[in-house]
């Protein structure tokens, strides 16, 4: 299969993550929103800085940059809010960005075997090979619901 019939055109969302830019498919993005006060609040998700109250929705911000690029955002510019679909729910998402997002047409190579696993596919735009981006493996795990949980001695942290 040659790659022009292994490709497929999709609307995508650049985002720039300090000096890299990625994308995303557009039906996962819901709004591009200004910085607003993160809520923090004490966790165990390093992934998950805080929230952010948005359109009457707690919206939880998970800092991806530095597992994709290795540096944390110093300066933020925009919050890509994107939804995430997990099980059967619809989970929203505030994605910090350092620059302009975009809207592109842009013919899509799905990943390979070899790629990892961050990368749903590359798109190439204005001489740029860019990774497009696997939501679900960049979020953090979800919580097991209580009927999920094995039956057992509980682990006692001091």
């Amino acid at each position: 299969m040659s790659w022009m019939e292994q490709s497929d055109t999709r609307s995508c969302v650049l985002l720039r993550l300090g000096d890299r830019r990625f994308a995303l498919s557009a039906d996962q993005v819901a709004e591009l929103a200004s910085p607003s006060r993160i809520f923090r609040f004490a966790h165990r998700t390093p992934e998950i800085e805080g929230v952010i109250l948005r359109r009457g929705r707690v919206i939880p911000v998970c800092e991806i940059a530095e597992r994709l690029t290795g540096k944390r955002l110093t300066q933020r510019r925009f919050y890509l809010i994107a939804t995430n679909r997990h099980e059967a729910s619809l989970d929203w998402v505030a994605l910090p960005v350092s620059g302009e997002c975009e809207l592109i047409q842009a013919d899509i190579t799905p990943a390979g075997e070899s790629d990892a696993p961050h990368v749903a596919g590359w798109l190439s735009h204005n001489g740029e090979v860019i990774e497009l981006l696997n939501l679900k493996t960049l979020m953090p795990a979800a919580a097991p619901l209580p009927s999920q949980l094995q039956t057992g001695t509980p682990e006692v942290h001091v």
